[in-house]
């Protein structure tokens, strides 16, 4: 994972052109492959349930897209790393 100060944020369109803004907490390189958690960027005083999304980044004719994970064994690999890491990151400090 990278040392990061402060909060990354981007913007993704769905298939149906609507817009959604994420911060991303975490990067992962794993397997050859990139991974995002991300959770939705919260507007000012909007409260909302913080849900940590997993993305994989891949090219799709020569395009950057995040997708879902949805091999259970990928995504539980990924997970872990990323846990493992935040810890580690914790128990420095």
């Amino acid at each position: 994972m990278e040392d990061q100060y402060g909060s990354d944020f981007m913007t993704i369109v769905d298939e149906d052109g609507t817009e959604y803004e994420l911060e991303v907490l975490s990067t992962l390189e794993y397997d050859g492959n990139t991974y995002l958690a991300v959770i939705p960027a919260a507007d000012g005083d909007e409260q909302t349930d913080l849900e940590v999304s997993i993305l994989k980044s891949v090219e799709e004719d020569g395009e950057p897209l995040l997708c879902a994970i949805e091999d259970e064994q990928e995504l539980q690999a990924v997970y872990d790393l990323m846990m493992e890491e935040l810890y580690a990151e914790d128990s420095e400090d």
